[in-house]
């Protein structure tokens, strides 16, 4: 029974990357798993919610592929290229397809939404720990929102990646942009007592005035 259903989690995940969330009907994803369609919904209930088990478990596993290497992240700079790679190869192997065709139907699926918000918290929680160790000895770490920075690191690169598929050279330009504020980040890192004093001082006042 435990074979069946991981056969239909499996068929899901391949149907999703070849017809789409349109395509992804319990018919097709029992054929992909070849079962009888009647097992989908006596082990799931509904198309949607075998939908949402393989997006979890199909972003787990990508997740653990890449955890090794988000463990040895020593900077942004390196962060950066993990994540470049990162959607290179995802690209590559068809699931940023998955991803956008479950996106696109997160918006309009209430059952679906929290099983892919699931997913993307999986990447969060990585790219949080990375950027809790590489803040921790910064100047400005105790002005940095790190759980909240996690968010926009993980929505800028998913933003990228989907629009990388209608604009390779506009986002490559914007993945440079990043570098180079990678860049700045490692500068303002290796400020000297004064300077930091001075930088601390500036962004409280700042941080003061955008709370007002």
């Amino acid at each position: 029974m435990a074979d069946t259903k991981q056969r239909l989690v499996d068929g899901a995940v391949k149907v999703l990357g070849s017809e789409g969330l349109a395509g992804a009907s319990a018919r097709a994803i029992a054929t992909a798993a070849g079962v009888n369609q009647a097992l989908v919904f006596y082990h799931f209930g509904t198309v949607d919610q075998l939908l949402s088990v393989a997006c979890r478990q199909a972003t787990e596993r990508r997740v653990a592929l890449y955890r090794a290497r988000f463990t040895a992240v020593t900077s942004i700079a390196e962060l950066l290229d993990v994540g470049r790679q990162l959607q290179q190869t995802e690209r590559a192997e068809g699931n940023i397809a998955i991803l956008a065709q479950l996106l696109a139907g997160a918006q309009t699926d209430e059952r679906l939404a929290p099983a892919v918000a699931a997913g993307l918290d999986l990447w969060i929680t990585e790219i949080e720990s990375v950027l809790g160790r590489l803040t921790a000895a910064s100047p400005v770490a105790d002005l940095v929102d790190v759980p909240g920075l996690a968010r926009i690191v993980a929505s800028t690169f998913i933003g990228l990646e989907l629009y990388g598929g209608v604009d390779p050279a506009g986002a490559g330009t914007a993945v440079a942009a990043l570098e180079r504020l990678a860049v700045l980040v490692e500068v303002v890192d290796g400020l000297g007592p004064v300077a930091r004093r001075a930088l601390r001082s500036a962004l409280r006042r700042a941080d003061t005035k955008a709370a007002r």
